[in-house]
């Protein structure tokens, strides 16, 4: 059986619409969906007496999540193979033990916990700091159509990045926009470039050469280089005003903790779109 599309769900209304974008790409990519509600384990270290009470409260609640979750999954899409798991723990560790064979894990960009002026829940922005699975956080538009959008520096290794990309405009049969944005011209006139048109050029010749490799395996994806002089988390955030999905790594070139790079960080908190977080390989 193919690796499943695991979703987290906690009733809200942003974890509704994760389920439906993770089912119907499910759906889509014939692969099962695997849906996961987790009960806190915060009411394990109350007083003894209300511990037992307050947990039973908890995990009927969880259990009707699971049966709501799976009934919306059930009228949409009737055929598509569903599981379902109510896990206690911290939120994070069990998504993470839950998705670490999955294809992908999905979340809504704000929870339950969430605050009204939040913009991304503290769950969404871990899990996609620490995933080993590329992280879907869907917020923004999820009507469907646009074009594919993913945002690579053609310096570092965008591999994962590109393969998800190509795969994904393959699926949905729409157009691919890759993206590098840059801001300072000062490297590049160290280096000796003389001016903005030779180092766009040569930007694009990188960027070209960075996904050449994909072209063999994806022959119909239209592919569109764009080179833009703006701040990368700017430029992204308003391309994906059109965007069915943005792509992005997992860090930037610079990081090599497990540290979610300031652009992840950016795009996460401003796009219009669904945006899915591609840990390295």
């Amino acid at each position: 059986m193919p690796a499943p599309i695991t979703v987290g769900t906690d009733g809200s209304d942003e974890s509704a619409r994760a389920l439906d974008w993770a089912a119907s790409e499910a759906a889509l990519r014939d692969r099962p969906l695997h849906i996961v509600h987790v009960v806190e384990s915060w009411p394990y270290r109350t007083a003894r007496s209300a511990r037992a009470e307050t947990a039973e409260l908890l995990t009927r609640a969880g259990r009707r999540i699971l049966a709501d979750a799976r009934e919306r999954v059930r009228e949409r899409w009737p055929d598509l193979a569903t599981t379902t798991a109510l896990v206690s723990g911290e939120t994070w560790q069990v998504l993470g033990a839950q998705s670490e064979k999955a294809f992908e894990l999905v979340l809504g960009g704000r929870g339950r916990g969430g605050y009204a002026g939040s913009l991304l829940g503290s769950t969404s922005l871990r899990m996609a700091e620490l995933s080993t699975v590329p992280v879907v956080v869907v917020r923004g538009d999820t009507a469907g159509g646009g074009e594919i959008l993913a945002g690579i520096d053609p310096v570092r290794d965008a591999g994962a990045i590109l393969d998800y990309a190509f795969g994904s405009a393959a699926l949905h049969r729409v157009r691919l926009r890759l993206v590098h944005a840059w801001q300072s011209l000062a490297l590049f006139l160290e280096a000796g470039y003389s001016d903005v048109e030779h180092i766009e050029a040569d930007l694009r010749r990188d960027v070209v050469t960075a996904y050449r490799p994909l072209r063999d395996r994806y022959p119909d994806v239209d592919v569109v280089e764009e080179i833009v002089l703006e701040h990368p988390v700017t430029a992204l955030a308003k391309a994906s005003r059109e965007a069915h999905l943005l792509v992005v790594g997992a860090r930037d070139w610079h990081w090599s903790s497990p540290q979610l790079g300031s652009v992840q960080h950016g795009v996460l908190h401003h796009a219009q779109c669904p945006v899915a977080v591609v840990p390295a390989r």
